[in-house]
């Protein structure tokens, strides 16, 4: 259970790390702590971390599916889209399906 002193020094931490503003390696190691232990606390750090990794508004479905807390958490994603290949998916998969 956070106090209240906690959740607010929490919620203005997690308002700047969402607003791209600078924090302290001591600030994110606290809310880390948080994070681990609180299903809630994680959630809203991953929202600061989406919310900090978006381009822009988006349309409806983009809005709908960062609602639903389905895609990475981490800005730092594996998947590079102007570098990753389709053909690297099928690298492996029989002759028959290369072909096609």
């Amino acid at each position: 259970m956070l106090t209240p002193a906690t959740r607010l020094r929490l919620q203005a931490i997690l308002e700047r790390i969402g607003n791209d503003e600078p924090v302290s390696l001591q600030e994110r190691i606290y809310v880390q702590k948080f994070a681990d232990h609180d299903q809630g606390v994680g959630l809203w750090l991953r929202q600061a971390r989406r919310r900090r990794s978006e381009a822009g508004p988006g349309d409806g479905i983009d809005r709908f599916l960062d609602a639903l807390q389905l895609g990475p958490s981490e800005p730092e994603a594996p998947y590079r889209p102007g570098e990753d290949d389709i053909e690297d998916w099928f690298g492996s998969a029989p002759g028959w399906l290369r072909r096609s």
